[in-house]
């Protein structure tokens, strides 16, 4: 094993994460290493159910391989560099520094038995909407599968650390980042999240949010575990959707909203639209009726956000009172429809806020 070891350090030049490997990588690996082949489970129960954070605490392993593991691998790809929890206590967002000094955010939401993990897959985002504080600070890079799969892991972490018995429930993609854009990372992460052996989290628990990116919607629709899909949509007509979402230049509703009839007809399962809610802008009566036609005849529900603001930005979430007009309208044309809970005001919990103030302080 020990001349195994020095050929890997030899071809990688550093320490991998562990999280960045597939279960069949992790077997290949320890296969090389003359291991019998129940190791490559142990490993992965210690890593995502037991939330070992230190491959000496993996105690059923011999002695010899947790070193070697310990030399090849890191079980750290974030660190948490901010901590914000709000007044209510029910959301809390972190701001994580990844190895190559970049940052992303991660939220933790509470709401009444469910407890949900946004998780970010890219530096910045080139999508750039016109609301968004990631889409003003730009894109950097995508993130590798295993800082994407390590987001949701901390918070699993954190609660058992402080004797919580409250589990993680769902996880969101929907955080800094287009998801579509960084598929196959995503989607190996997914896989990590749904596999029995590491957080055994159930397909219907995960959501892929996209602002629009047709061929990921129709690639998603083709996919063995059917995760719910979210389609962040913002406006029912291509004007002022192109403003507003500038990938929908390239994508246009009519093919965008053709995507999701695919994806329904694959899967058999329902798409949600999210429609953030901006004072003036998208919130009109007649948006809402607009909206109520397009929507005609697909399985669906819409989700309504009444925007959080962001420092300097020039939108404004809609009043109360033009929210419930538009929630009537949708009701009326019997579309199922909520309006999201505000969460996080105080502790800037909109997508891309923290680490924008992060940079520019």
């Amino acid at each position: 094993m020990e001349a195994g070891v020095e050929l890997l350090n030899e071809r990688s030049g550093s320490v991998m994460q562990l999280m960045d490997l597939r279960f069949s990588d992790l077997q290949t690996q320890l296969a090389m290493w003359k291991q019998p082949k129940f190791r490559a489970q142990q490993i992965w129960k210690w890593v995502y159910q037991h939330l070992a954070t230190d491959f000496q605490d993996m105690t059923s392993l011999p002695k010899s391989l947790r070193q070697v593991l310990a030399q090849c691998y890191s079980l750290e790809p974030l660190e948490a560099i901010d901590d914000l929890v709000s007044r209510d206590g029910l959301t809390r967002k972190v701001l994580f520094r990844l190895q190559d000094g970049e940052t992303i955010e991660s939220v933790w939401m509470v709401y009444d038995q469910r407890r949900t993990v946004c998780v970010s897959s890219q530096v910045g985002c080139a999508i750039g909407c016109a609301f968004c504080a990631t889409g003003q600070s730009g894109f950097v890079r995508h993130l590798s599968a295993g800082e994407i799969v390590a987001q949701p892991l901390y918070f699993a972490r954190q609660q058992h650390e402080r004797g919580r018995d409250q589990p993680l429930t769902n996880i969101v993609v929907m955080g800094m980042g287009e998801p579509m854009l960084n598929y196959d990372a995503v989607w190996q992460a997914v896989e990590t999240w749904n596999d029995p052996l590491a957080m055994n989290l159930g397909a219907r628990r995960i959501t892929l949010s996209t602002a629009g990116h047709v061929p990921g919607i129709r690639r998603l629709s083709q996919e063995h575990i059917q995760v719910r899909l979210a389609v962040s949509l913002h406006a029912a007509e291509d004007d002022l959707r192109d403003q507003l979402v500038p990938l929908n230049r390239r994508y246009p509703l009519s093919d965008l909203l053709s995507a999701c009839r695919e994806y329904i007809d694959c899967t058999g399962r329902r798409v949600t639209f999210e429609y953030a809610l901006m004072d003036g802008v998208n919130d009109t009566v007649a948006q809402a009726q607009r909206l109520a036609e397009r929507l005609r005849g697909i399985l669906c529900h819409v989700n309504l956000i009444p925007i959080n603001p962001t420092p300097g930005g020039a939108y404004r979430p809609s009043p109360r009172e033009r929210v419930r007009a538009f929630q009537q309208v949708l009701q009326e044309h019997r579309l199922p429809v909520t309006v999201r809970l505000r969460r996080g005001l105080d502790i800037r919990a909109g997508c891309g806020q923290l680490r924008q103030q992060s940079i520019h302080s």
